[in-house]
Protein backbone atom coordinates (compact mmCIF):
# COMPACT_ATOMS: atom_id res chain seq x y z
CA UNK A 1 0.00 0.00 0.00
CA UNK A 2 1.16 3.35 -0.91
CA UNK A 3 2.17 6.33 1.35
CA UNK A 4 -0.81 8.14 -0.41
CA UNK A 5 -3.63 5.51 -0.38
CA UNK A 6 -2.38 4.38 3.53
CA UNK A 7 -3.03 8.12 4.66
CA UNK A 8 -6.55 7.95 1.88
CA UNK A 9 -7.88 4.89 4.64
CA UNK A 10 -6.98 6.45 7.82
CA UNK A 11 -9.37 8.10 10.12
CA UNK A 12 -9.26 12.20 10.04
CA UNK A 13 -7.85 13.26 13.36
CA UNK A 14 -11.05 14.46 15.08
CA UNK A 15 -10.39 18.03 16.26
CA UNK A 16 -12.57 19.68 19.13
CA UNK A 17 -14.59 22.66 17.23
CA UNK A 18 -13.46 26.17 18.24
CA UNK A 19 -15.38 27.99 21.07
CA UNK A 20 -16.52 30.98 20.43
CA UNK A 21 -15.26 33.71 23.36
CA UNK A 22 -17.66 35.00 25.34
CA UNK A 23 -17.98 37.49 28.44
CA UNK A 24 -20.39 38.10 31.83
CA UNK A 25 -21.23 41.18 32.34
CA UNK A 26 -18.79 41.21 35.56
CA UNK A 27 -15.83 40.18 33.20
CA UNK A 28 -16.76 43.32 30.44
CA UNK A 29 -16.79 45.72 33.86
CA UNK A 30 -13.67 44.44 34.54
CA UNK A 31 -11.89 45.35 31.61
CA UNK A 32 -9.90 48.54 30.99
CA UNK A 33 -11.39 50.32 28.05
CA UNK A 34 -7.87 49.88 25.94
CA UNK A 35 -8.99 45.87 26.66
CA UNK A 36 -12.12 46.21 25.72
CA UNK A 37 -11.36 47.56 22.45
CA UNK A 38 -8.60 45.14 21.54
CA UNK A 39 -11.12 42.28 22.51
CA UNK A 40 -13.86 43.75 20.24
CA UNK A 41 -11.57 44.02 17.03
CA UNK A 42 -10.48 40.88 18.01
CA UNK A 43 -14.20 39.24 18.15
CA UNK A 44 -16.24 41.59 16.69
CA UNK A 45 -18.60 40.40 19.18
CA UNK A 46 -21.85 42.52 19.54
CA UNK A 47 -21.80 42.32 23.41
CA UNK A 48 -18.57 44.23 23.77
CA UNK A 49 -19.43 46.85 21.39
CA UNK A 50 -22.16 48.96 23.36
CA UNK A 51 -20.43 49.17 26.80
CA UNK A 52 -17.41 50.30 24.21
CA UNK A 53 -19.13 52.93 22.88
CA UNK A 54 -20.73 54.47 26.10
CA UNK A 55 -17.32 54.60 28.01
CA UNK A 56 -16.95 57.12 25.11
CA UNK A 57 -20.07 58.94 25.69
CA UNK A 58 -18.45 61.46 27.79
CA UNK A 59 -16.17 62.38 25.02
CA UNK A 60 -19.30 62.99 22.90
CA UNK A 61 -20.40 65.47 25.30
CA UNK A 62 -17.35 67.08 25.99
CA UNK A 63 -16.85 68.09 22.34
CA UNK A 64 -20.88 68.85 21.69
CA UNK A 65 -20.27 71.68 24.75
CA UNK A 66 -16.86 72.49 23.24
CA UNK A 67 -18.31 73.89 20.06
CA UNK A 68 -21.41 74.26 20.97
CA UNK A 69 -21.29 77.73 18.77
CA UNK A 70 -20.89 76.05 15.62
CA UNK A 71 -24.46 74.29 15.84
CA UNK A 72 -26.35 76.13 18.52
CA UNK A 73 -28.62 78.22 16.03
CA UNK A 74 -30.06 75.34 14.69
CA UNK A 75 -29.77 71.92 16.95
CA UNK A 76 -29.59 71.20 20.94
CA UNK A 77 -26.80 69.69 23.05
CA UNK A 78 -28.81 66.43 23.06
CA UNK A 79 -29.05 66.06 19.76
CA UNK A 80 -25.60 66.60 18.86
CA UNK A 81 -24.80 63.65 21.71
CA UNK A 82 -27.43 61.46 19.68
CA UNK A 83 -25.78 61.63 16.42
CA UNK A 84 -22.29 61.52 18.16
CA UNK A 85 -23.22 57.92 19.30
CA UNK A 86 -24.13 57.19 15.89
CA UNK A 87 -20.87 58.43 14.49
CA UNK A 88 -19.16 56.30 17.69
CA UNK A 89 -20.56 52.95 16.72
CA UNK A 90 -19.62 53.38 13.20
CA UNK A 91 -15.54 54.50 14.36
CA UNK A 92 -15.58 51.09 16.68
CA UNK A 93 -15.95 49.34 13.75
CA UNK A 94 -13.82 51.49 11.21
CA UNK A 95 -10.85 51.92 13.68
CA UNK A 96 -7.90 50.36 12.53
CA UNK A 97 -4.85 49.76 15.38
CA UNK A 98 -2.24 49.39 13.02
CA UNK A 99 -2.14 52.65 11.84
CA UNK A 100 -0.75 53.79 15.22
CA UNK A 101 -3.65 56.34 16.04
CA UNK A 102 -4.98 56.38 19.77
CA UNK A 103 -8.84 55.72 19.75
CA UNK A 104 -9.70 58.86 21.43
CA UNK A 105 -7.90 60.65 18.87
CA UNK A 106 -9.54 58.98 15.88
CA UNK A 107 -13.03 59.54 17.42
CA UNK A 108 -12.62 62.97 18.26
CA UNK A 109 -12.00 63.91 14.84
CA UNK A 110 -14.86 62.01 13.37
CA UNK A 111 -17.11 63.30 16.30
CA UNK A 112 -15.55 67.16 15.02
CA UNK A 113 -16.34 66.01 11.87
CA UNK A 114 -19.61 65.27 12.01
CA UNK A 115 -20.71 68.05 14.10
CA UNK A 116 -19.07 70.63 11.27
CA UNK A 117 -20.56 69.03 8.49
CA UNK A 118 -24.20 69.29 9.84
CA UNK A 119 -23.25 73.00 10.41
CA UNK A 120 -22.12 73.22 6.74
CA UNK A 121 -25.40 71.72 5.85
CA UNK A 122 -27.06 74.75 7.66
CA UNK A 123 -25.02 77.35 6.29
CA UNK A 124 -24.50 78.34 9.78
CA UNK A 125 -21.80 81.15 9.86
CA UNK A 126 -22.65 84.78 9.25
CA UNK A 127 -22.03 85.49 5.55
CA UNK A 128 -20.15 88.68 6.80
CA UNK A 129 -17.81 86.75 9.56
CA UNK A 130 -17.35 84.67 6.16
CA UNK A 131 -16.66 86.89 3.93
CA UNK A 132 -14.32 89.16 6.35
CA UNK A 133 -12.73 85.90 7.35
CA UNK A 134 -11.91 84.94 3.74
CA UNK A 135 -10.20 88.61 3.14
CA UNK A 136 -8.12 88.62 6.68
CA UNK A 137 -6.98 84.64 5.33
CA UNK A 138 -6.01 86.32 1.80
CA UNK A 139 -4.59 89.11 3.49
CA UNK A 140 -2.22 87.08 6.24
CA UNK A 141 -1.26 84.90 3.29
CA UNK A 142 -0.04 87.67 1.16
CA UNK A 143 1.62 89.52 4.10
CA UNK A 144 3.89 86.13 4.68
CA UNK A 145 4.84 85.93 1.03
CA UNK A 146 6.62 89.42 1.17
CA UNK A 147 7.83 89.63 4.33
CA UNK A 148 8.88 86.15 4.30
CA UNK A 149 7.65 85.64 8.06
CA UNK A 150 4.17 85.77 9.97
CA UNK A 151 3.08 89.48 9.88
CA UNK A 152 2.11 91.16 13.66
CA UNK A 153 -1.06 92.67 14.06
CA UNK A 154 -0.35 96.30 13.59
CA UNK A 155 0.79 94.93 9.91
CA UNK A 156 -2.61 92.80 9.35
CA UNK A 157 -4.10 95.81 10.63
CA UNK A 158 -2.70 98.61 8.40
CA UNK A 159 -2.88 96.43 4.96
CA UNK A 160 -6.84 95.88 6.00
CA UNK A 161 -7.43 99.52 6.76
CA UNK A 162 -8.60 98.98 10.11
CA UNK A 163 -7.15 99.60 13.87
CA UNK A 164 -5.46 96.87 15.41
CA UNK A 165 -8.83 96.85 17.98
CA UNK A 166 -10.70 96.75 15.41
CA UNK A 167 -8.96 93.30 13.83
CA UNK A 168 -8.61 91.89 17.06
CA UNK A 169 -12.59 92.22 17.46
CA UNK A 170 -12.78 90.15 13.95
CA UNK A 171 -10.49 88.03 15.46
CA UNK A 172 -12.53 87.01 18.33
CA UNK A 173 -15.39 86.65 16.22
CA UNK A 174 -13.89 84.78 13.44
CA UNK A 175 -12.89 82.18 16.23
CA UNK A 176 -15.70 79.51 15.67
CA UNK A 177 -15.03 79.87 11.90
CA UNK A 178 -11.13 78.70 12.17
CA UNK A 179 -12.16 75.53 14.00
CA UNK A 180 -13.84 74.50 10.30
CA UNK A 181 -10.26 75.86 8.89
CA UNK A 182 -7.35 73.08 9.74
CA UNK A 183 -10.04 70.75 9.34
CA UNK A 184 -10.85 71.41 5.43
CA UNK A 185 -7.29 71.71 4.86
CA UNK A 186 -6.60 68.17 5.91
CA UNK A 187 -9.41 66.66 4.07
CA UNK A 188 -8.29 68.37 1.01
CA UNK A 189 -5.23 66.80 1.46
CA UNK A 190 -6.29 63.52 2.55
CA UNK A 191 -8.59 63.40 -0.26
CA UNK A 192 -6.14 64.29 -2.64
CA UNK A 193 -3.79 61.58 -1.22
CA UNK A 194 -6.95 58.87 -1.14
CA UNK A 195 -7.81 59.60 -4.93
CA UNK A 196 -3.84 59.06 -5.71
CA UNK A 197 -4.20 55.75 -4.02
CA UNK A 198 -7.73 54.74 -5.31
CA UNK A 199 -6.38 55.73 -9.17
CA UNK A 200 -3.20 54.05 -8.44
CA UNK A 201 -2.72 50.12 -9.33
CA UNK A 202 1.18 49.88 -8.37
CA UNK A 203 1.25 48.81 -5.09
CA UNK A 204 4.88 50.02 -4.68
CA UNK A 205 3.45 53.53 -4.61
CA UNK A 206 1.95 53.11 -1.08
CA UNK A 207 4.84 53.58 1.08
CA UNK A 208 5.43 56.94 -1.12
CA UNK A 209 1.75 57.75 0.10
CA UNK A 210 2.81 57.15 3.71
CA UNK A 211 5.87 59.23 3.35
CA UNK A 212 4.06 62.24 2.39
CA UNK A 213 1.16 61.64 4.82
CA UNK A 214 4.53 61.39 7.41
CA UNK A 215 6.22 64.85 6.28
CA UNK A 216 2.63 66.39 6.25
CA UNK A 217 2.47 65.11 9.79
CA UNK A 218 6.31 66.83 10.86
CA UNK A 219 5.43 70.08 9.16
CA UNK A 220 2.38 70.45 11.10
CA UNK A 221 4.74 69.71 14.29
CA UNK A 222 6.82 71.85 13.47
CA UNK A 223 4.42 74.81 12.75
CA UNK A 224 2.79 73.89 15.90
CA UNK A 225 6.48 74.46 17.24
CA UNK A 226 7.10 77.59 16.11
CA UNK A 227 4.42 78.84 17.92
CA UNK A 228 4.03 81.56 20.87
CA UNK A 229 4.02 79.45 24.45
CA UNK A 230 0.63 80.81 24.87
CA UNK A 231 -1.18 79.76 21.59
CA UNK A 232 0.52 76.39 21.85
CA UNK A 233 -0.90 76.08 25.17
CA UNK A 234 -5.09 76.96 23.66
CA UNK A 235 -4.68 74.44 20.83
CA UNK A 236 -3.14 71.70 23.06
CA UNK A 237 -6.20 72.62 25.79
CA UNK A 238 -8.82 73.24 22.82
CA UNK A 239 -8.51 70.14 20.41
CA UNK A 240 -6.39 67.79 22.70
CA UNK A 241 -8.36 68.24 26.09
CA UNK A 242 -11.78 69.02 24.53
CA UNK A 243 -11.80 72.35 26.59
CA UNK A 244 -14.44 75.41 25.29
CA UNK A 245 -12.86 79.20 25.63
CA UNK A 246 -14.40 80.07 28.38
CA UNK A 247 -12.76 77.33 30.65
CA UNK A 248 -9.53 77.58 28.90
CA UNK A 249 -9.53 81.57 29.82
CA UNK A 250 -10.25 80.36 33.48
CA UNK A 251 -7.00 77.80 33.33
CA UNK A 252 -4.75 80.29 31.50
CA UNK A 253 -7.02 83.69 33.15
CA UNK A 254 -7.07 86.18 30.47
CA UNK A 255 -10.23 87.17 29.09
CA UNK A 256 -12.46 84.40 26.76
CA UNK A 257 -12.55 87.02 23.98
CA UNK A 258 -8.49 86.79 24.60
CA UNK A 259 -8.42 83.12 24.21
CA UNK A 260 -10.78 83.39 20.91
CA UNK A 261 -7.77 85.83 19.61
CA UNK A 262 -5.18 83.45 20.40
CA UNK A 263 -6.88 80.32 18.64
CA UNK A 264 -7.38 82.46 15.64
CA UNK A 265 -4.25 83.90 15.32
CA UNK A 266 -2.45 80.20 16.32
CA UNK A 267 -4.91 78.74 13.07
CA UNK A 268 -3.61 81.09 10.77
CA UNK A 269 -0.01 80.81 11.38
CA UNK A 270 -0.40 76.91 11.34
CA UNK A 271 -2.74 77.30 8.14
CA UNK A 272 0.23 79.60 6.23
CA UNK A 273 2.50 76.72 7.25
CA UNK A 274 0.58 73.72 6.09
CA UNK A 275 -0.26 76.02 2.67
CA UNK A 276 3.31 76.65 2.31
CA UNK A 277 3.96 72.98 2.18
CA UNK A 278 1.07 71.71 -0.34
CA UNK A 279 2.29 75.05 -2.51
CA UNK A 280 5.73 73.84 -2.55
CA UNK A 281 4.64 70.27 -3.15
CA UNK A 282 2.67 70.98 -6.24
Amino acid sequence: MTMTSCAEVLPEPQVAPAQEESYTAAQIDAMTTEELLAAYKRTGLQELKWPLVLRYEGLVKSIALQIRGVYSSFAQVDDIISEGVLTLLSSVDKFDPEKGVKFETYVAKRIRGMIIDLARRQDWLPRSVRKRAKEVDQTVGELYTRLGRFPTDQEIADELGTTVAKYQKDMANMALSNVLSLEALFEEKEQGSATERISSNDPSSMPEHALQEAELQKVLADGIASLRENEQMVLALYYQKNLNMKKIAQVMEVSEPRISQLHTRAVQKLRVYLEQYMKNEG
